[in-house]
């Protein structure tokens, strides 16, 4: 999910009387804690309800506090050679000449990863993988909410690790995480996570809502009831896509209960007539906006990398928030140039087996149109129209700027919706799905804005 509510407001800024734009001065490698500043050292509170909802054809019970139950993925005989037996028939369009990937997935390249997924790909041997940590399943508003659930490696010497959770979006899911899961759960400088990575309703192991209007609120709250029903009082969260969206809800539903929001997309939906002012002069006089040269070097030619580029990539969500039910995604918003390319660059940064267990996990369970029908539900009355979009974020805020993602964001821009931001990073390499493609990166970003956090309470 990207943010279209951003490019609409490039194109259409509201007029906002009585503000003025602030000269910032900002170090080269971006704003400190200081500079961004704390407000007041506390949290103020949120005025977006918790509200509650139900998303089951079968009628609510009397009970609400349904068991946690261990979960296994699962495959069988009969669903490979089901799979094997569609994949002989599928049926490919001849390519155009020297297009890469500008009209979407080569088909030339197609029926090399179809060949691979019907003759090398181990679906098995992947269910496997996805069983290497411990998944779990429990009824939350009519819904089997599935998530993985990991303790510190330490937790044995009874080291114990700070509660994060972590958020996928589309068309992703909780295995994007797999590769930096390690890095978060190994002690480090007395620091380790005990990582909640649950699947969106609609999307991988957690059941679709049966009932129309399930948005990111509604997730947001599903995912708050978890983390009580966990037990847990305080906690971290980090997201990308609409996991930002989910994870920035939750922050503005329970502030006392988010220790810290750590996003690596973070799109402001209400832009205002500080961001007009500082996309106009930003080119030629930065400093006075508060620009570094980073932002000026990922903003500018503002039309060339943010208009056209949502023109050439928004195609999907027009439909999906239309007429949902009705993937190259992972080429083009790793690296915009990969359109370039007769593979689409996919495998610069991802395995085939990577790639094609992302998908499995959403034809096995049938889950890709409930996946698509949650950009209609979010943009049923204007994303960028809802209370959370007018809502400020004061929890202490971590963001990493990562330079091939969509859309970059600077930190006055962030700063007019996340009013605490403790860190910002930009990023030296990686796009929009910066778990799977720099976890490294990403895991160390966490790492060090958890320990500015933690350190205010010494």
């Amino acid at each position: 999910m990207h943010s279209l509510m951003s490019f609409r407001h490039s194109i259409g800024f509201p007029s906002t009387a009585g503000l003025k734009l602030p000269r910032v001065s900002m170090a080269a490698g971006g704003p400190n804690a200081s500079q961004v500043g704390r407000v007041g050292g506390q949290r103020k509170a949120s005025s977006i309800a918790k509200s509650d909802g139900w998303w089951s054809r079968d009628k609510r019970p009397a009970a609400n506090d349904p068991p946690i139950h261990p979960f296994m993925v699962e495959t069988s005989d009969e669903e490979i050679q089901d799979l094997h037996a569609r994949l002989d028939k599928a049926r490919i369009s001849p390519p155009l000449e020297d297009a890469g990937f500008h009209y979407g997935f080569n088909p030339e390249y197609l029926r090399k990863v179809i060949s691979y997924w019907r003759h090398q790909f181990d679906w098995a041997k992947q269910v496997n993988v996805l069983n290497r940590y411990p998944h779990f399943k429990t009824k939350i508003e009519g819904l089997n909410v599935h998530f993985v659930h990991c303790k510190p490696f330490a937790a044995a010497t009874g080291q114990l690790g700070k509660p994060l959770m972590l958020l996928h979006g589309w068309p992703g899911s909780f295995y994007e995480f797999y590769w930096m899961l390690p890095l978060l759960l190994t002690i480090q400088d007395d620091l380790a996570f005990e990582v909640i990575c649950p699947s969106i309703p609609g999307y991988g192991y957690s059941d679709a809502p049966e009932l129309e209007g399930f948005n990111t609120l509604d997730a947001a709250r599903v995912f708050l009831k978890l983390m009580e029903r966990l037990g847990y009082s305080e906690f971290y969260l980090q997201g990308g896509d609409w996991g930002s969206i989910i994870a920035t809800n939750m922050a503005q539903m329970k502030p006392d209960c988010v220790k810290g929001l750590h996003l690596n997309m973070f799109p402001v939906s209400n832009a205002n007539l500080v961001v007009l002012l500082s996309l106009l002069l930003g080119s030629h006089f930065p400093s006075l906006v508060g620009f570094s040269q980073e932002d000026v070097n990922r903003l500018y030619p503002y039309i060339q990398k943010n208009v056209f580029s949502m023109l050439r990539e928004t195609g999907y969500l027009h439909i999906q928030a239309t007429k949902p039910d009705t993937a190259e995604k992972f080429s083009s918003w790793t690296d915009p140039q990969n359109v370039h390319l007769l593979d689409g660059g996919l495998e610069r940064k991802f395995s085939l087996d990577d790639l094609l267990t992302i998908v499995m996990i959403y034809w096995t369970m049938g889950s890709i149109v409930p996946s698509m029908r949650f950009y209609k539900e979010n943009f049923k009355e204007g994303l960028w129209k809802r209370e959370d979009a007018r809502t400020s974020v004061y929890v202490p805020t971590g963001l990493a700027a990562f330079p091939e993602d969509l859309l970059h964001c600077p930190p006055l821009w962030a700063r007019q919706k996340y009013k605490n931001i403790m860190s910002y990073s930009y990023m030296p390499r990686g796009g929009h799905f910066a778990a799977l493609e720099e976890p490294q990166l990403l895991a160390d970003d966490i790492r060090q804005f958890v320990a500015k956090v933690e350190a205010l309470k010494k």
